[in-house]
This record gives C-alpha cells, structure tokens and sequence, in this order.
C-alpha cells in the first residue's frame, strides 16, 4: 500500500480477467472465511474471486490505525493491483459494514453488494448495544495501545486462525449435540484476542459501531442474507435501512449470525442465484 503496509489476498482467476467478486471477512476474521466458499462454488467459473485479509488481520499485520477508510482505501488498491474496474462487493457482519461504505465512496467500482448479516448501529441489540455506547472509552484504549505498539510492547506472535477447520468442527459438533451451543466461540472476545491483535480488535468493535453508510447514496444492487434471530442487531430495524437502497433483495435464513456457517448451502445458494441474475 501506499503508506507501507502490507495486504494479503488471495485471488482465483484461471484465464483472462473477468467480472470479480471481492469477499469481506468480519470481526477477528481472516480470509479463511471463505476458503470453504470459494472452494465449493460453481461461480469460479464465471468470475474472479479474491478474498482478502483485511488490513490487521491473517497475513496482512498491522498495528497502527485502521478503519473504514483506510479498509476502503485497501480494498481500491487491490482492485486497481489487479486491473478490476468494477467489483461485486461481499461481505459478512463488519465485511458488510465495509463493502457497503465502499461502495459509498467508490460507486464507480462497484458493480453491486452482497451484505451477509450487516451490523448497523441503530439496530444494535443488547451487549453490542452496550459496546457502541461506550465506543468513546474504546477509542481512547484503542489510541492507548496503538502507542504502546509503537514502542514495542505488542505480542510477537499471534496464532493463526483456520475458520474453514473451526467451521467444519462447531457444524459437527451441532449435529452430535443437537445444540447450537458450540456457536459462543464465535462471539467471545476472549477467543478472538487470542489470534487477533488488541488494538486490531478494538478497532474492528469501533467501525462495527461506528456510523451507518449513507444507504440512500448506494445505487449499485444488493443481495442481502438476513437471519430473523438477530444475533447482535434487530431485523427489523436492519431491513428498515436496507430499504434505504435503491435496489435491494433480501433472503431470509436459519441462522443466529453466523451464516457462513450455519447455513453455508444455503448462503452459496443464494448468492450463486443473485450472481448469475446480475
């Protein structure tokens, strides 16, 4: 990148360059997300695919600030690295918090979205409701530990984060169990300060409660993958500001938040479908 830090990312593409999807990664995440994804879809055969390890996370470390610009900012210089004019945009929890701002400020990139549970502020519910009113405190932690980092006081090495193993495991173990228990690894921070880094992840908490895109400015169409449990924001308020987009299809799936995997057929399905119809 033009500031020196290093993007890591994956891309298939087996001929010429054709129309791209771009696949966003959430909170504590890596590219490994979609390593099932890109893995077992038929869309490989009619686009690029590029997953990416956000700025932060997986491959691409990085300790200083990081945020929707400069993700955004990451996400331009990718596509202009690999010549893509335009791009579908996907992303899950905070990677559609991204892909949605990208598309702000980048329209003429954009070819259309893919929002796989978005998390937006006014639909927040619960803890996360409680993590965005205290948002300012972590901003002052975030800035604490960032300058720490700068004079060496940061964890040399951080374990690394297969998802597509960890996916495969929690569905086994949902089966044996019948429960859906095995899903709190997913959502405990003390897990995901284990392989992520401390400021990374209070940051990737900051933009995930941070300001809504400005929806009504989006004019590319969206495909977006809605679960009725609301596991961290309500629905309803969530499709209320989708409706803001010019075009958007919603598809509703079982799941708590964590479709990628919980429901991985299902959502391959959907966006296969969405893709072709484009």
């Amino acid at each position: 990148m033009p500031d020196g830090a290093v993007v890591a990312y994956r891309l298939w593409r087996p001929g010429a360059p054709r129309r791209l999807l771009v696949l966003l990664h959430g909170v504590g995440s890596n590219m490994t997300r979609w390593s099932e994804f890109v893995g077992r879809t038929s869309l490989g055969d009619s686009c690029d695919l590029l997953r990416l390890d956000l700025r932060g996370h997986g491959l691409s470390e990085h300790r200083g600030r990081i945020g929707m610009a400069e993700w955004c900012a990451d996400v331009s210089a990718v596509l202009a690295a690999e010549g893509a004019p335009r791009a579908i945009v996907a992303g899950h929890c905070l990677g559609a918090g991204i892909a949605a701002e990208f598309a702000v400020r980048s329209p003429e990139h954009t070819e259309a979205l893919v929002l796989i549970e978005p998390v937006f502020r006014p639909a927040l519910t619960g803890g996360m409701r409680r993590l965005a009113q205290a948002r300012p405190l972590f901003l002052a932690v975030a800035g604490l530990v960032r300058v720490l980092n700068a004079l060496g006081l940061h964890r040399r090495r951080l374990p690394p984060l297969d998802l597509e193993a960890l996916d495969r495991e929690t569905r086994a173990l949902m089966a044996e169990t019948g429960s859906a228990d095995a899903l709190t690894r997913y959502a405990s921070p003390l897990l995901d300060l284990r392989t992520t880094a401390t400021a990374v992840y209070l940051q990737d908490l900051i933009a995930l409660t941070g300001p809504v895109p400005d929806l009504r400015a989006i004019r590319a169409p969206a495909l977006a993958l809605l679960t009725p449990g609301g596991g961290f924001a309500n629905p309803s308020i969530t499709t209320s500001l989708l409706g803001q987009l010019e075009c958007c299809r919603t598809v509703w799936l079982a799941a708590r938040h964590w479709i990628p995997t919980e429901q991985p057929e299902a959502m391959l399905q959907a966006i296969e479908d969405w893709c072709r119809q484009l």
